[in-house]
Order: structure tokens, then sequence, then C-alpha cells
């Protein structure tokens, strides 16, 4: 189906103005979206291109048309054409790029495609899931703990190997010593999930079910409220 199909249609769909909201609106939207009937839609009104936005509404089954309205306005329209897909499948999604316009308008679009260009550019040379090994050693290494578990949740619910985590904490002990590990990483929420999926695995459960566990104990929310209570530095 195109755009032209159901293009009559956006007059009718749910409008949702994300200009100049503060905090995650990600979570609400795609609890909306999941909620829908095939043959309806969503518009989101937005002051960049909202392409991180693309793919959480494919995996749901929506097609989309986007449209420059104004300097700093977009209008990106979503119509549902199938019904497929679930919340436990949509990875992680770096919430803060939301944060960014209200500083400046441009630098939030220059965020958002500069993380598209890391993620999703044709031009890179290692596979995805390479990257997102890369990016939660780099994230460990630099203390960005929460940045770390969203590369491994984004990595397995991707079809990895967990040996693979198996090989990066084995590198994470060896590069920052024993010590370290032992004291600040093992404790981890990061490494719990780690063992989540270990332990799961060798109970013979199914990669949807662990993906689904990981989720719900161990998403950027999660953490966030873990975070204000003090049990994630």
């Amino acid at each position: 189906m195109s755009y032209a199909d159901w293009k009559d249609k956006t007059a009718e769909f749910k409008k949702i103005d994300v200009r100049g909201v503060a905090g995650n609106f990600l979570e609400g939207l795609k609890k909306q979206a999941a909620s829908l009937p095939v043959g309806q839609g969503i518009e989101v009104i937005q002051t960049f291109e909202p392409i991180p936005l693309y793919e959480v509404m494919d995996i749901l089954g929506y097609e989309h048309q986007t449209e420059k309205a104004a300097d700093n306005e977009y209008h990106a329209y979503f119509y549902r054409t199938e019904e497929k897909g679930s919340l436990a499948e949509i990875p992680e999604r770096p919430a803060v790029i939301t944060n960014y316009p209200l500083i400046d308008e441009k630098l939030g679009e220059l965020a958002v495609e500069f993380w598209d260009l890391t993620w999703h550019s044709e031009n890179r040379f290692l596979d995805y899931n390479m990257r997102l090994l890369l990016s939660l050693a780099n994230a460990v290494g630099a203390g960005r703990m929460r940045q770390a578990m969203r590369e491994l949740l984004k990595a397995y619910a991707n079809g990895i190997d967990s040996r693979a985590f198996d090989d990066v904490f084995e590198q994470l002990a060896w590069n920052m010593g024993i010590g370290y590990f032992s004291s600040e990483i093992a404790p981890s929420p990061l490494f719990q999930a780690y063992k989540t999926i270990k332990q799961m695995e060798k109970q013979g459960k199914d990669r949807d079910a662990i993906n689904q566990i990981l989720k719900e104990k161990f998403a950027d929310q999660k953490l966030g409220m873990m975070q204000k209570g003090g049990m994630l530095i």
C-alpha cells in the first residue's frame, strides 16, 4: 500500500503534538499505536523529522509519510496497514534525543541525523550487532551504564548469540581490572540483565519470553526509577 491509498484519511488521524515536550513521550505513543486497529492512524508533529519513530511504527504494522510544513515543523503520518508486532519487540531508543530541541531546535535536528547516520547508514562496515557490542563496552568504560543496558537489550532482541556477551564481559574484566569488575560491574543492573539471559536460556526459555522479561525488568524507564531510588549510579 502506498501513501496515495490512505492520504485522504489523514484528516481523521489522532494528532499528537510533541514540540517542546520534555521527558520520554515515546512510551505513551507506543501504547496508543499498539492499540489502534488496522485502518486508523496517528499524526505526530515534531520540530525535527522523527526518524527514530519509523522503525518503531514499522514493527507495529504502520506505513509513514512525513512532510515539512515549515522550519522546525514536521508532520509525520502513520497509518496502520496490518496488525503485527508487539511492544516487547520494539527496541530501546535514546529518549534523551527529544531534549535537544529544548536547547536549540537545530541541535535537535542535528542530533537525530547523527543518530541515524551512526546506526542506519549503509556506509557502515561493521554489522549492527557488532556496533551495539562496541557501544556497550564503550559506554561501560565511560560510566554510562544506562546506555550500556540499552545496547545489550537491543542486541539480544536483534538475535545476537548470548555467547557474544560472554566475550564482552570477559574483555571488560581484562581491560578494566578484576577489582573494578567485581565492585562496579558485577553488582550492576547491566550484569543482572546478562545473568537473566544466561539463566533463562539454561532453563530452555525461548528468546521472545526472555526479551519480555528483560523489558519488564531492565527497560530504560525501569532504570530511571531505580536511579531515583538510589540503586543505580
